[in-house]
């Protein structure tokens, strides 16, 4: 009852709790680089501030980079309309839910789906303060903690007793640190580089904008397995809408899928180090969880508080256990005896 009751708490919580985990998990992350900008004798304000500043950058610029596609896609509904019609003319006595899809796609025309929009447009408009307002938190709160990382830090060490739990509490705080810097980084660059793979691949099979499907593939991989899954999906759909017939459309998909794989299967192992492996059992449970309780947010921070909890039960005697199930470390083999008959 406890731990339905705290899942309860932190899902009606979200809408201050979203904010304080994303300002913590950017602290964690950025908390290295605040360290040597003060050691190179530069200000704690000014170097919280430049910070800042580069979240704001790059978010900015992942916003402006996705708003004019999706403009884009929006005027061209009418004629997404009448291929997605022509794709599944034959289908339709069999298919029902494709064609009620076709159905409502086509109302987009009739003035009853100007109601529709404008009430969509309406919920969009409504919602933007409250957005606004939370990232705003976020870069302030960020911004604090960035410029009193080392007084939080001497708060938490100083509320233990003992000088052993001291050492401890400072280790686990900066093996935090390493932590999701080292998982994040690899993450971002790894990521990276399949946003530039499948930008190529989409354009060699002559989709349009390949670069959106770059960007797409860069933002969606930090969401593991679902993510990829999603970009596919996305990748056939606009293939469907793009050129004649089902096989093309689906070689793309194909393709997508491929280098995702390709991914996930050799290259993140390969350079994500093996002690921030997470069991892909755990790590499918908890993105499923964050969805449940934080939606699209709560998809992206689940493996990076993941990483946070396994630090911290690594640190704990008693959860060792806990943080080895969490591990996506293969267990040693069981030594086996013969017994005698």
């Amino acid at each position: 009852m406890a731990f339905i009751l705290a899942l309860f708490a932190i899902s009606l919580a979200s809408g201050f709790l979203i904010p304080v985990t994303l300002a913590f998990l950017l602290f964690f992350v950025f908390a290295r680089l605040r360290r040597s900008m003060v050691r190179r004798k530069i200000p704690a304000g000014i170097a919280a501030g430049l910070i800042v500043l580069t979240v704001v950058v790059a978010v900015a610029l992942v916003l402006m980079a996705i708003a004019t596609p999706a403009s884009q896609l929006l005027d061209r509904i009418p004629e997404i309309t009448g291929r997605l019609e022509s794709k599944i003319q034959g289908l339709r006595g069999s298919i029902s839910l494709l064609d009620a899809a076709v159905m409502q796609l086509r109302r987009n025309g009739d003035p009853e789906s100007a109601v529709v929009t404008s009430s969509a447009f309406i919920a969009i408009v409504t919602a933007m303060p409250e957005l606004v307002g939370q990232v705003f938190f976020v870069l302030c709160l960020l911004f604090f903690l960035i410029l009193c990382g080392d007084l939080l830090y001497l708060k938490i060490v100083q509320s233990f007793d003992a000088l052993s739990d001291k050492r401890a509490a400072y280790k686990a705080l900066r093996d935090i640190e390493d932590s999701l810097g080292q998982y994040l980084g690899a993450i971002t660059v790894i990521n990276v580089g399949l946003g530039v793979a499948i930008g190529l691949a989409m354009w060699a099979l002559g989709m349009p904008s390949p670069a959106v499907f770059g960007l797409m593939a860069f933002l969606f991989n930090f969401v593991p397995y679902l993510g990829a899954i999603a970009g596919a999906l996305v990748a056939t759909f606009v293939a469907l809408m793009t050129f004649f017939g089902i096989g093309y459309p689906l070689f793309v998909g194909l393709v997508y899928m491929a280098l995702t794989a390709i991914e996930g299967q050799l290259i993140t192992p390969y350079y994500v180090s093996r002690r921030l492996r997470m069991n892909p059992v755990v790590v499918f449970g908890a993105i499923a969880l964050g969805a449940y309780l934080w939606s699209i947010v709560g998809m992206v921070v689940a493996v990076p508080l993941l990483v946070v909890t396994s630090v911290i039960a690594d640190h704990l005697p008693a959860l060792h256990k806990f943080a080895n199930f969490l591990s996506g470390e293969s267990p040693p083999l069981l030594a086996t005896t013969d017994t005698p008959t």
